[in-house]
């Protein structure tokens, strides 16, 4: 079984040639790269991952694309681009041509972020990522589900992926998950998946986090297994990369085998267009 992570942040250290811009704490204050990322994938056997660079860093794509370069077989990437940039207009029909790069990922759930989905400020974003097959992740919570609603409705060809199952930043179980009836209601856009990721830091529970187990039932009556992507945003992590892995692989019973070949894998690389080994 192909196990390929859809999300995990790596980034370089704050120096004077490339500051952090400030915007957001970051998960370490310590670098976490490539090859750190790469011992952690072979202690745990996860054989892919795709690169999210971290924002905290700033706007730059050059660390994931040089992983991807160096091991394209284990690293892709989603990159970050500054919407508000005019010069990010004339950057959508060349996106794919760097080697490594499969889309875009878009924050909108921090500060003034979410106004710029409120606004329509990427509208001209979602026509053209439509028109160049561009997937884009996006991570916001529940409140602003109806925004992407009527993205994919106006865009039924544009490709979006859901992080985090939109769940409410800083919360924990039921709190958490307060907002998973409107993430389910999306589940007949045929055009729209969601990632099952960093679930571990969003509950009190312990290994093999059983109080997650319902709310992941729901999810998958929902969406099914194609449409549900597994990740962790490893740096983020409560419990140990294995046991992010395991908790699908070993600890869900009414997983079927060939379900766990699509979320563990299969379905992030066929919807992003990674071939498959």
């Amino acid at each position: 079984m192909l196990i390929a992570d859809a999300q995990v942040h790596i980034w370089a250290a704050n120096t004077l040639d490339h500051p952090w811009p400030g915007r957001q704490q970051p998960h370490r204050l310590e670098p976490f790269s490539k090859d750190d990322l790469l011992s952690e994938m072979n202690s745990a056997e996860v054989d892919r991952t795709i690169i999210v660079p971290a924002s905290w860093a700033g706007d730059r794509n050059d660390l994931g694309l040089e992983a991807a370069r160096l091991h394209p077989n284990r690293f892709a990437v989603m990159g970050l681009l500054d919407i508000t940039a005019p010069a990010s207009r004339g950057q959508i029909a060349t996106w794919l041509l760097q080697p490594g790069m499969l889309g875009l990922r878009l924050a909108f759930r921090r500060g003034m972020n979410r106004q710029l989905l409120a606004e329509g400020a990427a509208d001209w974003l979602w026509s053209e990522a439509e028109k160049h097959n561009l997937p884009i992740m996006v991570i916001i919570d529940a409140d602003q589900i109806t925004y992407i609603e009527r993205i994919a409705e106006r865009h039924p060809h544009l490709k979006l992926i859901l992080d985090h199952l939109c769940l409410y930043m800083g919360c924990k179980d039921e709190e958490a998950f307060a907002g998973l009836d409107k993430l389910l209601s999306l589940k007949n856009r045929p055009n729209i998946a969601v990632k099952a990721s960093c679930l571990p830091t969003y509950t009190a529970d312990s290994y093999p986090f059983r109080r997650l187990h319902s709310y992941v039932r729901q999810v998958y009556d929902a969406f099914g297994p194609r449409r549900i992507f597994w990740g962790t945003d490893l740096t983020r992590l409560t419990c140990s990369y294995r046991q992010a892995l395991t908790m699908f692989t070993e600890e869900i019973p009414w997983l079927t085998d060939d379900d766990k070949q699509w979320i563990m894998g299969r379905g992030l690389c066929e919807w992003l267009g990674w071939k498959m080994p």
